[in-house]
């Protein structure tokens, strides 16, 4: 039995990696998908891969950072399909870097995309959610948000900032039938982790440490993230708000 029938779900940063696997993992479940993401190449090869799949998905291009272009995301979304029940908030990026190596444009500009976008596509999603008495919102963050991570001040900021507002958020929403909860997310190999890989001078031992700080012993797959995804978005987690379900391989055990 398929868990998201019928649902109409926006995901954002789902033309590549997480993203990209949650909404072709939705598909499957039955939701309608807008595939959201920056770069419109990406958005339109994820639709044509839910479509060739049976699925059904419209493609969106926009700036989460930009607030115009995110009020025009749930307003297309409304206007097209009458309602927003699922929102994904996955848009987001990192970069290596200590406080002291990190400029101020490079901190607004990350802020802008990692924590100002979930503020926008919340901002623009909740009026047609409290309108129509229910909607579930699932935001990206990270293991990093609780255990941090050398080299990374930036990103864990901003990962840290999402799981907050996640709890904020269910305080202010649940009552209202609107579920609002996130995923700490541990490394999964992905395009980013490949890049990072391709640039390193010693890319062995780097994929070891990145493997051995997980209990597992291995990085995750977009796949496995997805699965989460659906079970946050769906009647399944009915009981579940304002929570950070750690998705991790075991990283904050330790």
């Amino acid at each position: 039995m398929m868990q998201l029938t019928d649902k109409i779900a926006v995901v954002t940063g789902a033309g590549s990696g997480i993203g990209r696997a949650t909404a072709i993992r939705f598909a499957r479940e039955g939701a309608t998908v807008i595939v959201a993401d920056k770069i419109s190449d990406r958005a339109y090869q994820v639709v044509g891969e839910i479509a060739a799949a049976g699925g059904m998905a419209r493609p969106f291009s926009l700036d989460v950072a930009q607030a115009a272009e995110v009020e025009a995301l749930m307003a297309f979304t409304v206007a097209t399909f009458g309602r927003i029940d699922i929102l994904v908030n996955n848009a987001g990026y990192g970069f290596a870097a200590t406080v002291l190596e990190t400029s101020e444009q490079e901190w607004d500009d990350l802020m802008a995309v990692n924590v100002k976008g979930v503020f926008l596509c919340c901002k623009y999603a909740l009026p047609c959610m409290i309108a129509q008495g229910h909607g579930a919102i699932v935001n990206t963050a990270s293991a990093v948000s609780v255990v941090g991570i050398e080299s990374r001040a930036a990103y864990v900021a901003s990962k840290g900032a999402v799981a907050a507002l996640t709890r904020a958020l269910a305080l202010d929403h649940t009552r209202q039938n609107i579920r609002v909860n996130c995923l700490g997310v541990g490394t999964v190999d992905s395009p980013y982790y490949q890049e990072i890989m391709a640039k390193s001078d010693d890319p062995e031992a780097l994929m070891d440490g990145l493997r051995n700080r997980q209990l597992v012993g291995r990085l995750g797959t977009a796949d496995e993230i997805a699965a989460a995804m659906v079970f946050l978005a769906s009647d399944a987690a009915s009981f579940c708000t304002g929570s950070t379900l750690f998705v991790d391989g075991g990283w904050t055990a330790r």
